[in-house]
């Protein structure tokens, strides 16, 4: 009897146990995330690391989902107008959070239809050109002569729009005092090929994509847009110490963000667990190894960051006379 006794409370305390790993916060239900960029890109590739371990966590099933175009605001639009119960996630980018709304006419407000989680990395871009197309491209300053001798009648080529491949591009050009015409592209491999083939003679793309074809030879990296060297490619100088424009600093961060109205216990939990994921010692050397840098951060955090941004990228938009599409 005793016997029976036993198993009948080992077996109540196991379901309570499962009862209680099924509450996020709708119990079963999976959890989505929704990523605006093509697979293999940098935020693709740390929600297939993530996606496991937030699902052990929260038990429940999760699943990653790639809705590409109109710079992110496909996949912010399907996350804004999902159910405010937690279990769809955006992530996120500078470029939708802080540069779409300057820049295109959205279908939604970030600000009002979103809520922030947490910023979960930090990419910097990285000022490239085509070993092939190019040699005579060794350094910034040799970059920057041809475009001065040219005003005007050369291109730049940027991976969309507002992305921030293109404010990166127009930040440097302000501060240069250059002129070069903007040629978007449908993402960053068509950019990539168009320098490839001659087409532009500079690209600034993000730095983890990048650093294979610099290791294959195939491109040149003059400059990182972060403060400092990165660990990854310490041999790659700053824009600012290339270039010679002192605080020259252009990064893009990736940040979780829900639908707004979402339970703030929810909100409180995914970024619980993200902090977490984030502290792990793999994730940690997987990002830096893409030439990322981990953050680490609250709601608040995330949405001060957005303030700032706002304001930094608003006087880019405005300097280099961009208008709404």
């Amino acid at each position: 009897m005793r016997r029976l006794i036993l198993n009948a409370l080992l077996g109540l305390l196991a379901l309570s146990s499962a009862a209680q790993a099924q509450t996020f916060p709708v119990p079963g239900r999976p959890v989505t995330f929704i990523y605006g960029f093509p697979p293999g890109t940098p935020g693709d590739v740390y929600l297939r690391l993530a996606g496991p371990r937030i699902s052990a966590a929260l038990g429940v099933p999760v699943a990653v989902e790639n809705r590409v175009g109109a710079t992110g605001n496909i996949a912010a639009e399907a996350v804004a107008r999902a159910p405010a119960d937690g279990h769809t996630v955006v992530l996120t980018t500078t470029s939708l959070a802080a540069v779409n709304p300057l820049l295109l006419r959205m279908p939604i407000d970030p600000a009002r239809d979103l809520l922030p989680v947490m910023r979960v990395f930090d990419a910097p871009n990285v000022l490239t050109v085509s070993t092939a197309q190019r040699p005579q491209y060794t350094d910034c300053r040799a970059l920057m002569a041809a475009l001065r001798a040219r005003p005007g009648q050369l291109n730049y080529a940027s991976s969309g729009a507002g992305a921030s491949t293109h404010l990166a591009a127009a930040q440097f050009l302000q501060a240069a005092g250059l002129q070069v015409q903007h040629v978007p592209y449908r993402g960053g491999p068509p950019a990539m090929i168009a320098l490839y083939q001659g087409e532009v003679e500079f690209f600034f793309y993000q730095s983890g994509t990048v650093i294979e074809d610099m290791r294959a030879g195939r491109v040149r990296i003059l400059g990182i847009t972060s403060a400092e060297r990165h660990p990854q490619v310490p041999e790659v100088p700053t824009v600012a110490e290339a270039c010679g424009m002192p605080g020259f600093v252009s990064t893009t961060w990736h940040g979780l963000m829900v639908p707004a109205g979402a339970p703030a216990g929810a909100v409180a939990r995914l970024n619980e667990e993200f902090r977490k994921i984030n502290a792990m010692p793999d994730i940690q050397q997987r990002l830096v190894s893409l030439g990322l840098t981990v953050l680490q951060g609250d709601p608040a955090e995330m949405a001060a960051a957005t303030a700032r941004d706002i304001a930094h990228w608003g006087e880019v938009v405005r300097r280099a006379g961009l208008r709404a599409e």
